[in-house]
């Protein structure tokens, strides 16, 4: 499928064609995943480099296989988030840095996915040799109109996790656990626990936390209509 996305991009540029790319920009937060890797006694680079977190991944995956699905949930935070943009041909390409591609589209799921479809039309214009089927404006407008469509839908996807997880805990008001920090900002600092899996909010004892530390919790509240989970550090 990556292969495919590949050829697809390049394919496109190669006839002249703008095309929808699927990218994800280089961390703005790469700080933190260096301290983080920090705190677990690796060392990253100063400037990001996803060759050396592959790495540092790998690593982490064969020393600590039952903590990797923290670790990796944190780092893919930590990240950013993909989004879709136009790229034009013969010009500098921002690529997909967790894939570690400069070309990358989505082509292969037209029958679910809108931005496929409209590579798909692009690929039987150049195909044909026929006239682009979006100008570039209208190109810019629907890679904005899906990054919004996507992140509405993950919104209502974490929106559901969150509810799921709130009723299944309402029982367990008061127990302690063992948790992991994914997420520490001015907006809050969440926290997740491995059994049952689960992510909330740290509501108190928070300060001087960040996105990696190992911290026991207590569970203080839940509201599964609005996918609350609390927490307070124990």
């Amino acid at each position: 499928m990556i292969a495919a996305n590949g050829v697809t991009a390049r394919f496109l540029e190669e006839r002249g064609f703008a095309s929808l790319r699927r990218v994800l920009r280089s961390p703005e937060r790469w700080a933190k995943i260096v301290a983080l890797a920090e705190s677990l006694g690796e060392e990253l680079p100063g400037e990001p480099s996803n060759e050396a977190l592959q790495r540092f991944l790998d690593k982490r995956r064969a020393a600590d296989p039952d903590r990797f699905v923290d670790l990796s949930v944190s780092v893919v935070k930590l990240l950013g988030r993909g989004e879709y943009a136009v790229e034009l041909p013969k010009r500098a390409h921002t690529g997909h840095f967790a894939l570690a591609l400069r070309d990358y589209t989505h082509s292969t799921a037209p029958n679910r996915r809108f931005p496929d479809l409209i590579t798909q039309r692009l690929l039987k214009a150049a195909l044909s040799s026929g006239a682009p089927p979006y100008s570039r404006s209208e190109l810019d407008a629907l890679a904005a109109h899906c990054t919004e469509q996507e992140d509405n839908a993950t919104k209502v996807e974490r929106l559901v996790r969150k509810s799921a997880a709130a009723l299944l805990l309402s029982s367990r008001i008061g127990e302690r656990f063992e948790a992991f920090v994914t997420g520490a900002s001015d907006k809050g600092t969440w926290v997740r626990i491995s059994h049952p899996a689960a992510e909330g909010r740290l509501v108190r004892g928070f300060h001087g936390l960040d996105v990696g530390a190992r911290v026991q919790v207590q569970l203080v509240h839940t509201d599964f209509e609005r996918g609350f989970v609390d927490f307070a550090r124990a």
